[in-house]
């Protein structure tokens, strides 16, 4: 339907009293509706939506968040999306904030605290309810004016002593001593590794490298190329450490990309898996459990760590008093022993 046959005059911008109309509702349920979905039945809003649509109504975002103090933003930053092992987080995450009326605006940091920093810079002028960083490694700077501006935060993917204000991960000294257990528990005695610079997984590799100490018969021999994780960085590490005569058993991973990197390049040179040369990866993305052989790796739920995020800055938006309550959650981590290692 038109909006000239609807009623609506075609030369001016449709209004929010043009979309009470159509919806059949009041404009104070429009705005209700678009702005507080949660006071709203299902049935009201999906009305309310299809009449925007039909209307083309665009909601004035500014006004209404100069009127409420609130954006209706929340602001994600992350290190990458050149994979998928936190897609599962921010989907998670992004649909729960938009079934309570936010929006999200997502920031690449490329594992930079400098960038980070830099794009707080930029976002914090939008004044977005909430923020969500992955990792606990901040700039000084960062770590000052995110104390002084008050905004709901949360650091994701990580655990640590004294986090900025809310924190939702798990720790990845605890998941490099668990594959070093595993390693051992199956008899490997000579580790190598690939990954990328990635502070994170440099800290599970330098706790794998701890809990080995001693229990191996050679040093930990290892390839650290440039993020991001992709195929390429696995092949490529896997021809180093190979060219080097380094490989040992066991080729333990930064990623699950990376991984099956390291297989195909173990795979095109004849070497068969785990038999010559065993593979662990660490995120468990959808494609682990149907390469061949199978990828023996770490899981973490996303999708728990997604929805823990969105639930604390819900909470913290509509009751600022909560604030005296902080929240550390560890959400732990799983081995997925599978073939190949």
């Amino acid at each position: 339907m038109g909006r000239k046959a609807m009623g609506i005059r075609s030369s001016t911008a449709p209004t929010l009293i043009d979309v009470a109309r159509v919806a059949g509702v009041s404009p104070i349920t429009v705005s209700r509706a678009l702005g507080r979905p949660e006071v709203v039945t299902d049935a009201t809003r999906k009305r309310v939506l299809e009449a925007v649509r039909a209307t083309g109504y665009v909601p004035n975002l500014a006004a209404g968040s100069l009127a409420s103090s609130r954006s209706r933003l929340v602001a994600i930053f992350l290190p990458t999306i050149a994979n998928s092992i936190f897609a599962d987080t921010v989907q998670a995450l992004t649909d729960r904030l938009a079934a309570a009326g936010y929006q999200t605006l997502l920031g690449l940091t490329g594992y930079r605290p400098e960038q980070e920093e830099a794009l707080l810079e930029a976002v914090l002028g939008r004044r977005p309810d909430g923020i969500v960083l992955t990792g606990t490694e901040h700039t000084q700077a960062s770590r000052e004016r995110l104390a002084r501006v008050g905004i709901p935060l949360v650091e994701a993917w990580d655990l640590c002593e004294r986090p900025l204000d809310m924190l939702v991960g798990f720790s990845h000294e605890a998941v490099g001593q668990a594959v070093a257990r595993y390693l051992l528990g199956k008899g490997y005695r000579r580790v190598s590794a690939v990954g990328i610079d990635d502070p994170r997984g440099l800290r599970r590799y330098r706790s794998l490298v701890a809990a080995l100490q001693g229990q191996v018969v050679a040093p930990v021999t290892a390839q650290i190329l440039p993020a991001p994780a992709t195929l390429a960085v696995g092949r490529e590490g896997l021809a180093r450490l190979l060219q080097e005569g380094a490989a040992g058993e066991v080729v333990v991973c930064s990623s699950d990309t990376v991984a099956q990197g390291v297989m195909a390049e173990a795979l095109s040179r004849g070497l068969r898996i785990p038999e010559d040369l065993a593979v662990m990866g660490f995120g468990d993305l959808s494609s682990a459990a149907h390469t061949h052989p199978s990828l023996s790796t770490v899981r973490v739920d996303g999708p728990r760590i997604g929805c823990a995020i969105a639930e604390a800055l819900l909470v913290r938006i509509a009751e600022p008093a909560a604030a005296r309550q902080p929240l550390r959650m560890d959400v732990g981590f799983e081995l997925i022993e599978r073939g190949s290692a």
